[in-house]
């Protein structure tokens, strides 16, 4: 039985341009040579042992992986992420849907974060046109090209556009790759039906982004490290556009997933950061160390001295490092992103801190 669904055509959506915003660049970007706030008294006695990790880490070329939460950019982060990354402290960033669709926001317009209380209530909420246009139209590209979800829309950002391929191209050469590359044929059906659909013209689509300065994708793409997107269905406003295309969410997506996985495979030695991250950092992670060591351990290889710092903003009472993983009588076992990592071997430190005085700390200790 078929059930009905939603049709997204008749959403009537607004320019961006005309949506009231909280946070607004440079006003609200953290500069990464301002002095950061204090930590509290355990956060600071933690810190140097993170420094050293990272530091030792570096020195032996291991990775330093950060996972973060849309928090991060939606606080002025991106200029602090961009400067780890440019001194190689950095080597993989990896966030959610909300977390590409702010820095993305920020770079093309300088304003993110809309009032959804209000915007609810008008049925306006998440209605806007170049967000939605351009994000899915960068990820059907990216899945055309096999880029991950973060590639796919940094690449966008640090080039002023996309370049599209004509629906002529499109028809001859998907009939070929059916035989030799059915997923990129279909990648390819998915591009041309929008491109039919909105009639986009090839070659070279610019798409100016004032504020590229800003962005962290961008940055991670001209440094050519990895910048992966983590999103899941129906939680971004992006499928609120009619270019929305699950085939190409679910391709770019799948990429960057398997591309984390790898990262987390060469992990032994090095430091995994999650920062503001409830859900979908510690969910990934256990997937991928579990898959990663799946080959491994047959190879004799092993996977155990990684150091994984958890930042949020939750106390958190209970002595992980002494204790271990508390009874289901404690309110601790519910902190999922403590309980999982302190599951995954290795050695996991908990910090409670502002993700702001986090980064910015971070960075002035390193430098």
């Amino acid at each position: 039985m078929k059930f009905p669904f939603l049709d997204r055509r008749l959403l009537r959506l607004k320019p961006l341009s005309m949506r009231k915003n909280k946070v607004q660049f440079p006003g609200d970007a953290v500069d990464p040579s301002s002095s950061p706030r204090k930590l509290s008294p355990k956060a600071a006695a933690l810190l140097p042992e993170v420094v050293d990790r990272i530091r030792a880490a570096r020195a032996a070329g291991k990775p330093v992986m950060c996972a973060f939460g849309a928090h991060t950019i939606k606080n002025g982060l991106g200029p602090v992420l961009i400067q780890l990354i440019r001194d190689g402290w950095i080597t993989h960033l990896a966030t959610n849907g909300a977390g590409i669709i702010h820095d993305w926001e920020l770079a093309y317009q300088g304003r993110t974060s809309e009032n959804v209380r209000e915007n609810v209530s008008r049925g306006e909420f998440g209605t806007w046109e170049d967000t939605g246009r351009f994000i899915n139209l960068a990820l059907l590209v990216g899945a055309w090209k096999g880029l991950g979800y973060g590639q796919s829309v940094g690449a966008m950002i640090a080039e002023e556009g996309l370049d599209l391929p004509s629906a002529a191209e499109l028809v001859e050469e998907i009939p070929f790759l059916l035989g030799t590359d059915p997923d990129k044929a279909a990648a390819g059906a998915d591009l041309l039906a929008a491109i039919t659909e909105f009639r986009l013209p090839a070659g070279h689509l610019p798409i100016a982004h004032p504020h590229v300065q800003y962005s962290a994708q961008a940055a991670a793409w001209t440094a050519g490290i990895p910048f992966t997107g983590h999103p899941m269905i129906g939680h971004d406003i992006i499928y609120a556009h009619s270019m929305n295309s699950g085939a190409a969410v679910g391709r770019t997506a799948l990429t960057d997933f398997l591309v984390y996985a790898e990262g987390v495979s060469r992990l032994d030695g090095g430091v995994y950061l999650s920062v503001g991250s409830a859900v979908m950092s510690p969910m990934i992670f256990e997937k991928s160390l579990s898959m990663a060591r799946n080959i491994a351990l047959p190879e004799g290889r092993s996977i155990e001295n990684h150091y994984m710092l958890i930042v949020d903003l939750a106390e958190s009472t209970w002595d992980w490092k002494k204790d271990g993983e508390p009874p289901m009588t404690d309110p601790a076992y519910y902190l999922r992103y403590c309980k999982t990592f302190s599951r995954m071997g290795g050695t996991m430190r908990y910090m409670q801190a502002d993700n702001r005085d986090f980064f910015l700390s971070l960075l002035h200790a390193l430098r």
